[in-house]
């Protein structure tokens, strides 16, 4: 049986939830796709971009997963100030694992903590507005929300 779907999500596009309760400590997921160089994905990105959607997700070494490309079900994971599952890198590769017990059809979210060289004046800070609706959101999918 599946353990997760992607369907609509209430916080932003599709999402992915649970087919059946995950327990805490759960590796659930690999975010797959196309490693490559950061340059190579954001002119791509900005060349053939989804609306309203990224699917990079950076690594330790400096490159980049590109979930566009060759990428699964993890790369509708959704942000959260107050996450219930967390990523962890191993040897390039990057997995999704709970951070504590998730019931069938909760979300599976994690959180972003995105990094942008642009000053944060607020057009900036809008592109990148929080959306999860938790009583602890921090308004911002970035690292530092400053």
């Amino acid at each position: 049986m599946r353990r997760v779907v992607v369907r609509r999500s209430s916080i932003h596009g599709k999402g992915v939830f649970a087919m059946q309760p995950l327990g805490p400590g759960e590796r659930v997921l690999e975010y797959k796709g196309e490693i490559t160089a950061w340059r190579v994905a954001v002119r791509r990105h900005r060349r053939e971009g989804v609306a309203g959607h990224t699917f990079l997700f950076g690594l330790s070494d400096g490159t980049v997963i590109d979930g566009s490309r060759g990428g699964n079900s993890a790369r509708w994971l959704n942000h959260a100030c107050v996450p219930n599952c967390e990523t962890i890198e191993e040897a390039g590769r990057i997995f999704i694992h709970t951070l504590r017990a998730i019931e069938v059809g909760e979300e599976l979210l994690i959180e972003y903590l995105l990094e942008t060289e642009l000053p944060l004046d607020d057009e900036v800070r809008s592109q990148y507005a929080c959306r999860c609706s938790a009583a602890a959101c921090r308004q911002s999918m970035l690292a530092d929300a400053g």
